[in-house]
């Protein structure tokens, strides 16, 4: 569910103008993890990249949360460092869930 928010993020405007108004309205309306509601609400792309978001869907909701590609890069490798390896989804399969992808 944490990737369905995002990826309705990064498309619609009208989810956007509800998330900036009310965030905790927006998460509340998806089935999230502590963990994934948490990453959220902090826009903590290293541990959204931790937690198996797809990198294609992560690095537009980094763009839009004002993040420069260079720093979506040091943030994914700071959740790794923080974090520990890829723990959900296809970058988990990658290089044994260590980063491979970053």
């Amino acid at each position: 569910m944490v990737q369905k928010l995002i990826y309705e993020l990064n498309r619609d405007p009208a989810v956007q103008a509800a998330f900036t108004a009310d965030r905790e309205a927006v998460i509340g309306r998806y089935r999230l993890t502590g963990e994934e509601a948490e990453a959220i609400r902090a826009d903590d792309i290293g541990k959204l990249y931790i937690l198996g978001v797809n990198g294609q869907i992560l690095m537009h909701f980094a763009a839009w949360r004002g993040l420069a590609w260079d720093d979506y890069i040091q943030a994914m490798k700071d959740g790794l460092a923080e974090h520990g390896p890829v723990r959900g989804g296809l970058y988990a399969a990658v290089d044994g869930g260590r980063g491979g992808a970053v």
